[in-house]
């Protein structure tokens, strides 16, 4: 039988759990920044499943590597020892100043794995009621209960609560607020420095500032949620230590194994040496493929990607600025390197789907803002072509508000 997206959505109904508003399309292959439907049309993709396939579809690299490292040893628990998780944790402390990791398998549960270290770290120290957290509104750290516990709206939240708490939630753009959040009872601040799900909004130099202060003074622990800004695609290895701050944990995913599913929660020596053997663990984190892939991927980010993510982000941020003069529905651009955000004025769901009919894929945040998280691989032709489509998109919109 042929595959067609007809049949694969009615075999989904009846048998996938529908927590998924799905696009109408079905992707069966990929290369570089272009990803091919079942019908064979190809699309500019200018998601990278939500910042994931850091090196673009296909890459060879690192297909030869998953497919060496398949052939060879998928698994054998932590039980054991392999090469590849201290590869890995090498590049990642040379990359982010903190010298440990603890693998695990997406970056909700480096979350997760943060927040239960943060707890440990008050703990060891006999402050067993240290255990609140100060986040941010617009803040998403993902879907298990404690990363839940920290992500701002109400509508992930309010169907599964009590959630973990004490949690108190500060306006970004309100450095003072932070102060008199936290208490002798606040074990750690986390926020993203880049609130992705919440808009493309940097986190200002006065929040930034505003955090060092308060940590500094009160001993409280700062997260950094480098999920989706982490690893290059901001333009920085790590886009916390652009803005000054010095986290002393971090929480990693996404593009980390460019499409295999791995995760990193990265520690300060401080806060390591509270933690003990089984404090936490996971059966499938740091497994032989995943870390063999961020191992590679991380070689990738040393050896000159991020200084083509630079290159690459400016061009784009330049080409972005010169469509908002032309557009008026743009109110605004945001972000930095290839994580950029458009705000709109008009149905910013209507834009994404005229893209992606036009063959470029970009999606909607904050009900309000198209995102781009291309490749971190892709080039300046292929971000070109995605502006020019989006100049159509923008034009056909400006056309229909006007009838």
């Amino acid at each position: 039988m042929k595959v067609t997206l007809d049949n694969i959505r009615e075999r989904e109904s009846r048998h996938v759990l529908q927590t998924y508003r799905r696009q109408p399309v079905a992707f069966i292959r990929g290369s570089g920044a272009y990803l091919y439907d079942v019908d064979g049309r190809k699309y500019l993709d200018c998601v990278s499943g939500i910042g994931v396939t850091s090196l673009g579809h296909a890459h060879p690299g690192l297909t030869a590597v998953i497919a060496d490292q398949a052939a060879t040893l998928l698994h054998t628990s932590n039980l054991y020892y392999h090469p590849f998780q201290a590869e890995a944790a090498v590049r990642l402390a040379e990359l982010s100043g903190l010298p440990r990791a603890f693998f695990c398998n997406s970056g909700t549960e480096a979350v997760e794995a943060c927040l239960k270290f943060a707890r440990r770290y008050w703990h060891t120290q006999g402050v067993t009621d240290r255990t609140g957290f100060v986040a941010v509104m617009g803040a998403f750290s993902g879907r298990t209960l404690g990363a839940l516990s920290v992500t701002h709206d109400e509508h992930y939240r309010e169907p599964f609560g009590p959630l973990i708490g004490p949690v108190t939630f500060v306006d970004p753009l309100k450095p003072e607020a932070l102060a008199e959040a936290v208490t002798a009872k606040t074990a750690a601040i986390i926020a993203e420095p880049i609130l992705g799900e919440g808009g493309i909004r940097p986190m200002t130099p006065a929040f930034a500032a505003a955090i060092n202060e308060v940590c500094a003074r009160t001993g409280t622990l700062f997260i950094a949620d480098e999920v989706q800004t982490g690893l290059g695609r901001t333009g920085y290895p790590f886009y916390s230590r652009a803005l000054g701050l010095d986290p002393d944990l971090m929480s990693v995913g996404k593009a980390l194994g460019g499409g295999v599913p791995v995760g990193a929660a990265l520690v300060s020596e401080r806060v390591s040496r509270m933690v003990s053997p089984g404090d936490h663990g996971s059966t499938y984190g740091g497994n032989l493929l995943g870390t063999r892939a961020a191992a590679f991927v991380l070689d990738q980010l040393m050896n000159g990607l991020i200084d083509h993510v630079k290159v690459v982000g400016a061009h784009l941020e330049r080409r972005l600025r010169a469509l908002a003069l032309q557009h008026q529905a743009i109110v605004e651009v945001r972000g930095a390197g290839l994580m950029r955000g458009l705000e709109v004025s008009t149905d910013a769901m209507a834009i994404v789907n005229d893209a992606r009919d036009r063959g470029l894929l970009v999606n909607r945040t904050d009900e309000v803002v198209v995102r781009l998280l291309p490749p971190l691989t892709i080039d300046t032709g292929e971000i070109d072509r995605a502006i020019e489509v989006l100049d159509g998109v923008f034009s056909t919109a400006s056309q229909r508000a006007r009838i």
